[in-house]
């Protein structure tokens, strides 16, 4: 007997101005102008999509101690967009990223409330740590904690924030206008936590929000990153598009649920992917090809390089080769990193090593500095006509790469809208994707039960 078809969660995620975005596309608008999220969120909403997703940038990314170019528009507050949003859309989930390190759990505790009342229930919260003090300069106390300390930080940060929504119970307000009588508990919102990160007590001031608590996502690939969203997640924004790293990242995660009580259905696997789509699957490929290379101009390259170079390759030319081995030249690894505060800087902890490998893959294949970035960094991770992007996408569903996909398209915000009328109406026939929400909620959209039934589960068990 075979098993049921999986439902598809689909998401969208307004990427800003990034290495996935062609901003100089003429068909790109403004990345902080509100009608273009306007214009994005309705798209999603309109495709019956489960949520749109924002990141957070906490610091302008800099390389060599000028603002990188791909990071110049800035970063709107993610709490200011998502409020906004709540008020030009009705169903769609409204998830935003927030970092557990350089906040506090009362002032996040009270947003999110605040917005999953606005929404009727459509919030979401991406917890993240924060890994450098590049960051930390933003902020009064600076610094960062290691590894070990920001998830202990963020563990307890969660669990905090989650005693003050609980310290609503949903059935305090009476407001009986007759008796004059508001609240049945003069208590209600009492809280108090003693722990190693957080030491608070008082009265927490947004009642109990539609969905109890907002749902969590979590996006580390860290052992600690793992273990802590198989303990409190609801979903985990992934970067596990290909099919096999998917089945083994969702096999992991997932076998890590029974030891805290959960089952495998009460956290989502949702990698993020972008798309080249076209009429045919060659004209598709041909696309892919013209948006990689618009992704990743000369400057760009040059910039790339520097990461693991770590010193200034300004003077070489981006369309010529790598630089020669030369100990003048070669890979820095004694000073502070040329990039500082962007992630890819982790991705290369041996600078030496992918040095050597990189240099072997260019003579082999005849490579420009240009062309190893194109060929070595993030790829469409679907590319071909909406049949072939829609069989595609149901296949790694089926067979357990994921629960469904976060799209980033390389255009914004428009670029979304051809995904949207070609790519869903195939999923929608095959039976795989909603054609209209069923509930209200984004727990609803996610199949999530609401906090109070998986406490009692969790009790219970």
């Amino acid at each position: 007997m075979s098993k049921p078809l999986k439902q598809i969660h689909l998401a969208a995620h307004f990427p800003g101005v990034n290495n996935t975005t062609v901003w100089s596309d003429p068909r790109a608008g403004s990345h902080i102008e509100f009608d273009s999220f306007v214009h994005f969120a309705r798209t999603a909403e309109r495709a019956k999509f489960d949520f749109l997703f924002l990141a957070e940038g906490l610091r302008l990314r800099e390389q060599g101690g000028r603002i990188y170019d791909l990071d110049v528009v800035g970063r709107p507050d993610t709490f200011t967009v998502l409020a906004a949003l709540a008020a030009v859309t009705d169903r769609l989930g409204l998830t935003g990223t927030i970092n557990s390190t350089f906040n506090e759990p009362y002032e996040v505790a009270r947003q999110f409330a605040s917005l999953d009342h606005l929404s009727d229930g459509r919030s979401a919260w991406n917890v993240v740590t924060s890994w450098d003090a590049f960051t930390g300069e933003n902020f009064r106390r600076g610094g960062f904690l290691p590894q070990d300390e920001r998830y202990s930080r963020a563990k307890e940060f969660l669990a905090t924030a989650h005693e003050l929504f609980d310290s609503w119970q949903g059935d305090e307000i009476v407001a009986d206008q007759a008796t004059g009588t508001f609240l049945r508990d003069a208590r209600a919102g009492a809280f108090v936590h003693h722990g190693k990160h957080f030491d608070i007590h008082g009265r927490f001031n947004v009642p109990r929000s539609p969905q109890g608590r907002p749902v969590i996502f979590q996006a580390g690939d860290s052992d600690e990153g793992r273990e802590f969203a198989a303990a409190e997640a609801d979903a985990i924004f992934s970067r596990y598009g290909t099919l096999e790293a998917g089945q083994e990242f969702y096999t992991d995660v997932k076998s890590r649920l029974a030891t805290y009580g959960r089952r495998p259905e009460q956290l989502l696997i949702l990698p993020a992917a972008t798309f080249a789509l076209a009429d045919t699957d060659a004209e598709a490929e041909e696309l892919a090809r013209e948006v990689r290379r618009q992704q990743v101009s000369g400057a760009t390259a040059l910039k790339h390089l520097e990461f693991v170079w770590n010193r200034d390759l300004s003077g070489y030319d981006p369309e010529g080769p790598l630089p020669d081995v030369d100990p003048d030249v070669d890979p820095d690894v004694d000073t502070d990193h040329i990039a500082r505060g962007r992630a890819q800087v982790r991705m290369y902890r041996d600078p030496l090593a992918t040095a050597r490998e990189w240099r072997e893959l260019a003579e082999a294949n005849n490579w420009s500095i240009r062309d190893l970035v194109i060929h070595t960094g993030n790829r469409q991770n679907f590319v071909g006509s909406p049949s072939t992007i829609a069989k595609t996408i149901n296949e790694y569903v089926q067979a357990d790469a994921s629960d469904g996909f976060i799209l980033v398209p390389h255009i914004t915000p428009t670029g979304l809208d051809e995904f949207a009328d070609k790519v869903v109406p195939l999923l929608q026939e095959q039976g795989v994707f909603r054609t209209d929400y069923e509930g209200t909620t984004l727990r609803d959209h996610l199949g999530l039960a609401h906090p109070d039934e998986t406490r009692e589960h969790r009790a219970a068990s």
